[in-house]
């Protein structure tokens, strides 16, 4: 009887395990647009006061951008829309609030639920007041896990149209893997420096690579980052003009903080305008830049995405280049 209880457990065991990959391989692709979030709410019972805060989180406009954006488009649709409406449940970007006495007031974030890449934060509370609180306190927690899809859905768009050879040139020079798409190419490089670049009639979407020796953890200021950038752009990023460069726009703040980044001691995450300097050219955007300890902790890695598209909006360009970034991948012995 024992032999026959332990092979009945071990076939419910593979049952379930088949289950789990066939779900896994049915799952379909997630829809939406970039940075678009699909909110599930019963608007019309939540008060003005509440609507307010949902807007203050999700529609707040962006920083570091030329003009102001929102820092994310959002779809409302009622909660019982989303649970009875197969369409919805494959959006990207999902946030439930639901008010409901007994709920636990709680915020759980679920990822890849119904769609990949896909999020979906589900907020229970109990009462209007509790669900203020909690958008307020988890804020900066919705934000970068909306981000962290973008990003994955990023990659995964990339990597079907990767550029192998690009790809494979960064590998050889810099010991790390960056996944671009097919329509980037290699423009410049120099010893510890690339630029790769993405070109068309409208835009112009850069990433410049930089390494240099680790001495220490001053390297990673943001006073002493900002210097940095301006250098490396300075050398390597001249202006279509005589005498002209690429720098940092200090007439507006940049904003810099640590994130946890792929197989990286430590990390800083800036971001800011560029702008031509000492040129009649008026050419200027938004950037992004990773300032990162290599695994070893013998070098500073700066990857520095940036974006020009004067008569077009920038949020979105500019969660492209983030989505080059965080597809950072070091190489085994890199690592060890």
């Amino acid at each position: 009887m024992k032999r026959i209880a332990l092979f009945f457990a071990a076939a419910l065991l593979m049952v379930a395990c088949n289950n789990r990959q066939n779900d896994a391989i049915l799952k379909k692709s997630s829809s939406g647009k970039t940075l678009e979030v699909l909110v599930a709410a019963d608007k019309g019972r939540l008060s003005k006061t509440t609507r307010d805060v949902i807007d203050s989180v999700l529609r707040q406009p962006q920083g570091c951008l030329p003009q102001p954006e929102a820092r994310f488009d959002v779809v409302s649709v009622p909660v019982s829309s989303l649970r009875n409406t197969h369409m919805f449940q494959m959006h990207r970007n999902i946030i439930i609030l639901e008010v409901k006495d007994g709920n636990p007031d709680k915020v759980y974030i679920d990822r890849d639920k119904w769609a990949e890449p896909q999020v979906v934060v589900d907020i229970a509370a109990s009462s209007e007041e509790s669900l203020r609180d909690l958008l307020c306190k988890y804020e900066p927690n919705i934000v970068q896990a909306i981000y962290d899809a973008e990003h994955k859905r990023m990659q995964k768009a990339f990597y079907n149209v990767r550029n192998v050879d690009l790809m494979n040139r960064v590998k050889e020079k810099f010991g790390f893997e960056l996944t671009f798409s097919e329509d980037f190419m290699w423009a410049s490089e120099d010893d510890g420096f690339a630029w790769i670049r993405k070109e068309t009639k409208d835009i112009s979407l850069g990433v410049l690579i930089n390494t240099s020796p680790y001495r220490s953890q001053d390297q990673f200021l943001p006073e002493k980052i900002y210097n940095r950038l301006d250098t490396i752009m300075r050398r390597h990023v001249p202006s279509p003009g005589e005498d002209g460069y690429m720098g940092t726009e200090r007439r507006v703040e940049m904003e810099s903080m640590q994130v946890d980044y792929e197989g990286s001691q430590y990390c800083i995450q800036t971001h800011g305008l560029w702008r031509l300097v000492a040129t009649t050219d008026r050419m200027g955007g938004p950037f992004v830049c990773y300032s990162l300890l290599s695994p070893d902790g013998k070098q500073v890695v700066d990857l520095i995405g940036f974006v020009y598209a004067p008569r077009f909006n920038k949020r979105d360009y500019l969660m492209q280049v983030e989505g080059i970034c965080a597809t950072l991948k070091w190489m085994e012995g890199e690592k060890k």
